[in-house]
């Protein structure tokens, strides 16, 4: 599905981050690719991830997307081992867990700042910087969560970045269609890995989606997987401002 195609993946963390079961599906379709994580001291789990479970050899290059200069510099070694990009994943997001244990109210001015720094500008970032390389069109995708459209008890100020990603998902398909560039976010259910972890009483979560969700049940990392597949390739070429929900149908319900 996506032989002769090259991207890159951001936000690989660990074997359990939607990151890694996006790298592995993407891998598995026939892409070479790009994985970056956040700091150098990630690359040497990364590279026994990597030599484990991936049939191509990835480049990987660690990368804070709060420095515009790692990542000019990561696009530099991309564009030097690959040339051309045909898509991007986007799976990054954070806030003090200090700002999603207490109340939404009492969020502090750094915390909100920190969390749409990196939760929202970090995909106009990348996506500004990947632009000139997706010369013949090109597909970017980003993860969101319905804490975005509703109130989820301890999302807080999470949910409130989620909502600015969304519509930074409309703009930038406004803007990068002409250049036959497609954006697109997945709105994935709860699903156990590290990150969400982080949220205060996240089996509850886990548990009302699987109670209540259409199918009765949460999914599964390796579903949101083949869901950026479908994105990347060219089976998704109309579809581009969309929020696509992989949540079992949950987000259908009226509780």
């Amino acid at each position: 599905m996506l032989e002769g195609k090259t991207g890159a993946v951001f936000g690989a963390a660990n074997n359990h981050s939607l990151a890694w079961f996006i790298a592995e599906a993407l891998d598995k379709g026939g892409a070479r690719l790009a994985i970056s994580c956040q700091g150098e001291r990630f690359l040497p789990k990364l590279q026994k991830l990597a030599a484990g479970a991936l049939q191509k050899e990835p480049l990987l290059i660690a990368c804070d997307l709060q420095e515009e200069t790692q990542i000019a510099g990561f696009f530099d070694q991309y564009a030097a081992a690959y040339g051309r990009l045909d898509f991007l994943v986007h799976s990054v997001a954070f806030a003090a867990r200090e700002d999603l244990e207490g109340a939404f109210l009492q969020t502090s001015r750094e915390g909100f700042r920190l969390a749409m720094e990196v939760s929202v500008y970090s995909l106009l970032a990348i996506s500004r910087a990947a632009a000139p390389l997706m010369g013949e069109g090109g597909s970017v995708i980003t993860l969101t969560y319905l804490g975005s459209q509703r109130h989820m008890p301890h999302y807080n100020v999470m949910g409130v970045a989620k909502a600015a990603l969304e519509s930074a998902v409309r703009y930038l398909a406004g803007e990068l269609g002409p250049q036959g560039i497609r954006v697109n976010a997945i709105s994935a259910g709860p699903v156990n890995t590290l990150s969400a972890r982080g949220i205060r009483n996240f089996s509850s979560f886990l548990h009302n989606a699987a109670a209540k969700a259409p199918l009765r049940r949460n999914i599964s990392g390796t579903e949101v997987g083949d869901t950026a597949l479908f994105l990347c390739s060219d089976l998704s070429r109309g579809i581009t401002g969309e929020i696509i929900y992989v949540d079992a149908g949950y987000h259908i319900s009226g509780t």
